[in-house]
């Protein structure tokens, strides 16, 4: 099992600045690959970014891509999200969560953060 705690949500103004952390318990942290994902109210969750297990590849959503950065730190067990030049339709809450080496897809999410960007 792994346990995962979102942080970093709130209220920002459209063009500024978040960064997200999700931080990790329960089982070796290193051995699953990242990812975060968002769902604004009334559509559907989607992909935003992933890492793998040990940083050497990281894929975004187009729509992010330049704006947002994912990182990890497998000492803390963290992995984060930076959001730049927010914009009031990624109004979201994030959700982080964690896909084993050979797993499908994620086994494990986080409860979420609130993110509301403010025109």
């Amino acid at each position: 099992q792994v346990q995962l705690v979102e942080s970093g949500g709130g209220l920002v103004q459209a063009g500024g600045s978040l960064r997200l952390s999700c931080a990790a318990s329960g089982r070796t942290f290193s051995n699953y690959a990242m990812g975060w994902f968002r769902q604004a109210p009334g559509k559907d969750r989607e992909f935003v970014a992933t890492i793998n297990w040990s940083d050497s590849s990281r894929n975004y959503a187009d729509s992010v891509k330049g704006r947002f950065t994912i990182s990890r730190d497998n000492a803390k067990k963290t992995v984060y999200l930076r959001l730049n030049n927010l914009n009031p339709e990624e109004t979201a809450v994030y959700y982080c969560a964690a896909k084993g080496l050979t797993a499908a897809k994620y086994d494990y999410w986080g409860q979420g953060t609130q993110v509301t960007v403010s025109s």
